[in-house]
């Protein structure tokens, strides 16, 4: 006889689940991104059900734990955790598998505070978690059409700004802005990025770090994340210097407070794609400086 759903039980999942964890995805009519699904899987914290019939997942997530940030606000925090991939077969949807990976996370991670990315689907689900909407941002997708001369070192940006390849020397500076930005140490994240992109890239002023930012492959296209900028134009010379190395379309999750970022990227190529609530529980908005926050690495890890 076979077990109930409500009582399969619920695993870690490890790389090795990496295909199964795809099936799914793609189970769901997403993409597979098994590239993505392997970071997620290395640097964040893995949950399945396995399918009672013995073949693949009935539902998984994944959670990404960020330490405490510089400064005295943070510095005895109980961090941040971030939602994603909450995924659930087809066949055994509206079935209570979602709620019950949900409810199992909220249980594990006891009083820190959560975060996630929302699709319209998930969002009344969260809401009866306790979820509030904190936040929206926007996916826009397309292949760029650089303004004006041929994206480079300085195209889009301030008077003495420039981009270029990140090297291995500017790791530490990188390390600095993003807690500094991001509002808490997501080092096993960002240490990841030079093997996980490829492409990284720094804006510097005066031989000041004033940015950074990745493209990442993803199926067909690269996706731009995480994007962090000193300021909007200092965000469009990062794009435009990613764009000029690839020649796949690009794809982007933008907080909707860039206005001037969005329009800029939507008349260069672009195209709105869907919109995503930015949830948390437990904390009333989310750590960090949101004007120098553009895009996160994946909706995924927040």
């Amino acid at each position: 006889m076979s077990t109930p759903l409500n009582e399969l039980p619920i695993r870690r999942l490890t790389t090795a689940d990496l295909t199964s964890c795809a099936d799914l995805s793609e189970d769901r009519g997403w993409p597979r991104e098994e590239h993505k699904w392997g970071l997620l899987l290395t640097a964040g914290t893995g949950y399945g059900i396995d399918d009672p019939s013995g073949k693949g997942l009935t539902g998984a997530c994944v959670v990404t734990s960020y330490g405490p940030g510089p400064g005295p606000s943070t510095a005895a925090g109980p961090g941040l955790a971030a939602i994603g991939m909450v995924l659930v077969a087809e066949r055994h949807s509206r079935q209570g598998v979602g709620r019950r990976l949900m409810t199992h996370v909220l249980a594990e991670h006891g009083a820190t505070p959560l975060t996630l990315h929302a699709t319209p689907y998930g969002q009344p689900l969260y809401e009866e978690l306790g979820f509030t909407t904190v936040g929206r941002a926007e996916m826009v997708s397309g292949h760029f059409r650089a303004p004006g001369p041929a994206a480079g070192s300085s195209n889009g940006a301030a008077a003495g700004t420039t981009t270029r390849p990140a090297t291995a020397d500017d790791l530490p500076a990188i390390l600095r802005l993003d807690a500094e930005v991001f509002g808490l140490d997501r080092t096993h994240m960002i240490t990841r990025l030079p093997a996980f992109a490829d492409q990284l890239r720094v804006a510097e002023s005066d031989g000041v770090l004033t940015g950074y930012a990745a493209a990442w492959p993803n199926m067909a296209t690269h996706v731009i994340g995480p994007l962090i900028a000193r300021d909007t134009e200092t965000a469009k010379a990062l794009i435009a210097s990613l764009a000029a190395h690839t020649d796949r379309p690009l794809r982007t999750d933008i907080d909707v407070r860039h206005e001037e970022l969005l329009n800029w990227l939507k008349a260069n190529g672009l195209a709105p794609i869907a919109f995503n609530a930015v949830m948390s529980l437990s904390i009333p908005t989310l750590p960090g400086d949101w004007a120098r926050r553009f895009a996160p690495l994946t909706v995924a890890a927040g």
